[in-house]
Parts: structure tokens; C-alpha cells; sequence
């Protein structure tokens, strides 16, 4: 009798054994696969969602299918943005706010930050990067599987060769923390694709899934297989047309990714994340008609094309949202999207699920583009009125190379020191009203003094020799920080 109990006893623990495990499945089933894309240098007027030109059929169709983010703020360079997608801080915060980590400073993300990837973790996502890190990787700490990613392929610095994958004659690919050779001759976006599918063919779907893709393309260096400028014949302007192929190239990218994902049934149960990490630069990329491009302040430098699309999770999709949405906030939303919990977290973001899932309101009504350390500029954004601060480059209108626009539609009076634009009324910064709202601009500025007593001293420190490459076999790597 006693061993019938025993039994019984056993089987029933057993039993509640299998039920936990059972529901620990089901819970991590259920939370959300999340694949977040950033293209590189990517300018507004570069996708065919705004421009019917750049063909982007894959990209455009899920735009559409989803929540196209029309007031969606970046930072005007790579290195920033990419921080504040991993940390939910502004980059003068952190002390990334001046210009990006070269690939020979001892610079990165300062190594107290808990990253997206790593809250990630505690809620059971494995968590994948594929692409370009350019967060700094002088000591292995800085590097991505240091901060929260369980795989990594890709490369550490901010610009190389598409096919060689170089910067300055030394190679700069790994897989995993290992020098990967495997790539040498093979076009970035196709490694990254196949990469990914890799990834997500292999997946437990019992996990949650943390995909970041960060792409090379389509920064410079302007190189596509010639199949993909080919597209682009009517350009005469060759880097646009080999630019364009690259944002091509990019899309035919997404659309072998979000293919699989489709068959094997991820997108019953996923979120995508598409966004830009810049504007694009003038030369090759358009933001037209924004005003100005990558590296300064002005909208075409700051307002990034992004969508976000899901089969199952968007309470109301097919639409675009005007509300204020900035890099920061994918911290906190993807979080809770996550079944997490952001409200008490140090961080400049704040949860949008409600903006993203139901097409609610922004909850952001204010932001800073950015406050500098090495200069005197900034700007700042309250509800629909924008101050600036000294930003005195790149102050035109740039239409894409090589169209029927061709020409600089350039301002050349002098720019004041202090500059007011309703972002609402003239998107494309063409009339200061500074001087007719005297009382406004007293009051942002003050706001702006208040943002600034909270700046961190940015993180500019020279070139260090020990990074040289020939100390390690030819090959950028850390270890001398």
C-alpha cells in the first residue's frame, strides 16, 4: 500500500512536472519572434513606399501590409543610432553624441549599459546579430556576444569592401568571436541573408527569437553585382545607379529572409522592424525634399524611412502613423512587446506598444536630435516646433542625382545662430519663424539648457598605434584597450 502511494506520488509530481514544462513552453511560445532590420545610410526618398523610382517590392508590400512610421527620428550618424537602439539612452547621455567610433579609437558603449539583447535574455529570446556592430571592440567586453547576443556574425568597424571585407587593406569579418574567412569575395548582403536564414532554419521554436540585422548596404563604398544596377539603366548618374542597385539588392535580401520565416511558420507569431540608422548622404542617397542629409541636424539627416509589420500581432495595420516615434523608444516597446517590463528602467526611451500594436497616440511629445560636445550645436524637438542651435552645415535641398531635378537648391544667406521651424506646417525647413516668436524660443532654449546640464563629456580619444592590425595577423581585433 505504501509503495502504491509512493507511486501515485511520484507519477503525480511527475505529472506537475510536465504541466510546468508544458506551460514554461507555452509561455515562451507565445512571446513574439522579433527580427529588427536597420539599413546603413539609407535616405528618406531612398524606398518605394515614398519614391516609385527605387524599386523595393518586398520592402514596399510590407510597409503597406503594416504601420509605415512617417515621424520615425534617428541620429544623424551610424554610431549613435546603433546606441540608442541597443541602450534606449540618447548618445549625449552616453558620451557617443560626437560623430562615430573610427575603427582605430578606443571607443564603444560604455560597458555599464544593460543592452536590448541582454533584458532579451531574461525573458527565454535567443538572441542572434548578423551585420555591423560600429559600438566598439578595442576590448572584448565591447563586442556583441559580450553584450548579450548568443551568435554573431559580421564585423566590428564602420565602413569596408563589399566583397573583400577590408577597411584600410585589414580584414574585419568574424563569426562568432572567430576571424571568418569564409566570406573573402562574397557580397556582404548575400552573407547576411544566408546568415540569417541559417539562423532562423536552426531555431528552437519552443524560444522566443531576437533577430538583429543590421546590413552594410547600403553605405559606401557604392558597390552591387551589376545584375541590380542593371535595374537602374536609365540613371545616368553611375554612383546613384550602383547606389540604387544597392537598395535592391537590400530588398531581394529581405524578401529571401521573410520567405523562409513565412514556410516554416514564424510569421504567425513575429514582429518586424525595419528602419534606417541616418539620412542618407547627398552625393549618392536622397532624402529629397527634406532639407540637408547625413551628419547634421536638419530633417534630412534625422527623420529615418521605417515600418513595422506583423501577421498577427497589429491590432490596425494598412495605415501611416504621424506620431513621434524616436530611436530610443524600440528599446522599451520591443521590452514589453516581449512580455517584459520597462516602466522602471533608467532609459530616455518610453514604451510606444500602443502606438505600434493599437495605432494609438505617441506617447513622445518631445526629443533631442542631439547636443554635441565638441560644438556649440543642438536641436530639439516639442510637439510640432523644432529649435536649432548653430547647426550651419549642408543647409540645401538635394534632389537624387542624375533626375530631372538636378540642381543644388541651395540657401546661401548667412543662417542665424538660433532657428525655429514648425515641423507640421514646413517638413522641408524652409521658414524660420524664430523672429516672429520670440517668447517660444526663449522658452525651447531654456528647455534646451536643462537637457544640456544632464550631457555626458562625449568619448574622443585619439588614434591608438596598439590597434594597428599587424599586431594581430592582419586582422582588426580587440585586445589592446
Amino acid at each position: 500500500m505504501y509503495r502504491c502511494y509512493f507511486i501515485n506520488m511520484e507519477l503525480s509530481v511527475v505529472l506537475a512536472i510536465i504541466v510546468a514544462l508544458c506551460l514554461k513552453i507555452s509561455t515562451a511560445a507565445d512571446k513574439p519572434h522579433i527580427v529588427f532590420i536597420v539599413a546603413d545610410d539609407l535616405g528618406w526618398n531612398d524606398v518605394g513606399w515614398v519614391n516609385p523610382d527605387i524599386k523595393t517590392p518586398t520592402l514596399d508590400r510590407l510597409a503597406h501590409g503594416g504601420v509605415i512610421l512617417n515621424s520615425s527620428y534617428v541620429q544623424p550618424l551610424c554610431t549613435p543610432s546603433r546606441n540608442c537602439f541597443m541602450s534606449g539612452k540618447f548618445p549625449y547621455h552616453t558620451g557617443l553624441q560626437d560623430r562615430v567610433i573610427f575603427i582605430d579609437q578606443p571607443k564603444y558603449m560604455p560597458a555599464n549599459l544593460t543592452t536590448i539583447p541582454q533584458r532579451l535574455k531574461t525573458l527565454g529570446y535567443d538572441t542572434h546579430m548578423v551585420g555591423k556592430w560600429h559600438l566598439g571592440f578595442c576590448d572584448w567586453k565591447y563586442t556583441p556576444t559580450y553584450r548579450g547576443f548568443d551568435t554573431f556574425m559580421g564585423y566590428y568597424g564602420g565602413k569596408e569592401d563589399y566583397f573583400t571585407h577590408e577597411e584600410n587593406n585589414n580584414y574585419d569579418f568574424r563569426n562568432m568571436t572567430d576571424v571568418y574567412k569564409g566570406a573573402q569575395g562574397e557580397y556582404s548582403t548575400y552573407v547576411f541573408a544566408k546568415r540569417a536564414i541559417d539562423i532562423i532554419m536552426n531555431h528552437d521554436k519552443s524560444k522566443p527569437m531576437y533577430l538583429y540585422l543590421p546590413f552594410q548596404a547600403v553605405h559606401f563604398p557604392v558597390q552591387v553585382p551589376a545584375k541590380y544596377s542593371d535595374r537602374y539603366s536609365h540613371i545616368q548618374d553611375l554612383n546613384r545607379k550602383v547606389y540604387s542597385g544597392m537598395v535592391s539588392a537590400m530588398d531581394d535580401a529581405v524578401y529571401n529572409i521573410t520567405t523562409v520565416l513565412d514556410d516554416l511558420g514564424f510569421m504567425d507569431n513575429l514582429l518586424l522592424v525595419f528602419t534606417s540608422d541616418n539620412g542618407g548622404p547627398e552625393n549618392i542617397a536622397s532624402n529629397w525634399p527634406l532639407r540637408g542629409g547625413k551628419g547634421t541636424l536638419w530633417e534630412g539627416g534625422t527623420r529615418g524611412a521605417g515600418f513595422v509589420y506583423s501577421k498577427t500581432l497589429l491590432k490596425k495595420k494598412g495605415y501611416t502613423h504621424p506620431g513621434l516615434f524616436h530611436a530610443v523608444d524600440w528599446y522599451p516597446t520591443l521590452l514589453d512587446i516581449a512580455g517584459g517590463d520597462s516602466s522602471q528602467l533608467d532609459i530616455d526611451g518610453l514604451s510606444q506598444v500602443n502606438m505600434i500594436i493599437n495605432g494609438g497616440g505617441s506617447v513622445r511629445k518631445e526629443f533631442v536630435y542631439n547636443i554635441y560636445d565638441d560644438h556649440y550645436a543642438a536641436a530639439l524637438r516639442s510637439g510640432d516646433l523644432k529649435l536649432m542651435v548653430c547647426e550651419i552645415s549642408h543647409a540645401g535641398w538635394y534632389p537624387p542625382a542624375g533626375s530631372d531635378l538636378d540642381v543644388l537648391i541651395m540657401d546661401d544667406s548667412p543662417l542665424p545662430s538660433v532657428m525655429l521651424f514648425n515641423i507640421s506646417a514646413d517638413p522641408t525647413e524652409h521658414q524660420d519663424i524664430s523672429k516672429d516668436n520670440p517668447d517660444l524660443v526663449n522658452f525651447l532654449l531654456q528647455m534646451l539648457a536643462q537637457k544640456n546640464g544632464t550631457r555626458m563629456p562625449a568619448m574622443d580619444p585619439p588614434s591608438d598605434p596598439r590597434s594597428n592590425p599587424v599586431n594581430f595577423n592582419g586582422v582588426w581585433s580587440p585586445g589592446w584597450c
